[in-house]
């Protein structure tokens, strides 16, 4: 079976920590139109308008720009064994 291994790209990504990365958060998705976020009692989340359809990030997922001005989010754990930090 023929394997492939992703090309190594640099990506934008904020982790969504609702109050702790509010303005960071909003700098961030300049650009994505369309995208909102929601306070409610059970947690705060943000719609956002991708490629595939309205996905929502919760608290603790990271809200990625991706090479092609795109936006979505990943949770965390996948977000760990797939990205580290570029210099």
């Amino acid at each position: 079976m023929p394997k492939f291994r992703k090309k190594p790209v640099v990506i934008e990504a904020v982790q969504y920590l609702p109050g702790k990365t509010d303005s960071e958060l909003i700098l961030h998705l300049e650009g994505c139109t369309g995208w909102q976020a929601y306070s409610s009692t059970d947690a705060p989340f943000i719609a956002i308008p991708t490629l595939e359809g309205t996905m929502t990030a919760l608290p603790g997922d990271w809200i990625i720009k991706g090479v092609k001005g795109e936006f979505y989010p990943c949770k965390p754990d996948i977000f760990a064994a797939t990205y580290e930090t570029a210099e």
